[in-house]
């Protein structure tokens, strides 16, 4: 994993609780734990809808068998965009993946991946942890983009990868 400050694997997954959009539509407050009470989380920070990087990773998360509705792992974005804007973005995509909101960037600071482009626009550096559902990070990748942090892709054959092997080592991405 890169990013000096973000989490290593085997650690506690920070809680919180923020603001998350539906594929449906419904914006609720939810907490981190409660979502982890259903299953395993891929929690993939991102900088904000709409922009080209962050359109072409959706798509490719959408288009990803791995993270179908209903899969061993629940794919849920983070980023500074407002659930409004949420709204429309998982409307325009079509994507079957809650959003939660992140304006002030709580969440990527607790994570570690919270950085200044060019020293001035704060945003989260595009990155994933994957959380099993005892709230330890079982997998954590971080983007390191040389110039702008939010323009490298997750790797998703590492995350396929990662999921397997937790999967075989502990039965199920439970880790009790």
């Amino acid at each position: 994993m890169s990013g000096s400050n973000s989490l290593d694997t085997g650690s506690e997954a920070p809680e919180f609780t923020a603001p998350l959009v539906r594929p449906d539509g419904e914006t609720e407050t939810v907490a981190l734990s409660a979502l982890l009470a259903d299953r395993p989380v891929l929690l993939a920070f991102y900088t904000n809808d709409f922009s080209p990087d962050c359109i072409s990773e959706w798509c490719s998360f959408r288009d990803d068998a791995w993270f179908e509705p209903g899969a061993d792992v629940q794919v849920v974005g983070v980023s500074k965009s407002r659930p409004s804007t949420h709204r429309r973005f998982i409307d325009h995509l079509d994507l079957p993946f809650a959003l939660f909101s992140d304006t002030d960037l709580a969440i990527a600071e607790a994570y570690g991946v919270r950085y200044r482009l060019f020293k001035l626009l704060p945003r989260a550096q595009r990155s994933c942890f994957l959380i099993d559902r005892d709230g330890v990070v079982r997998y954590g990748w971080v983007g390191d983009h040389r110039l702008d942090a939010t323009r490298t892709d997750p790797p998703m054959d590492e995350i396929h990868a990662a999921i397997e092997e937790t999967i075989e080592r502990i039965g199920t991405l439970d880790s009790g």
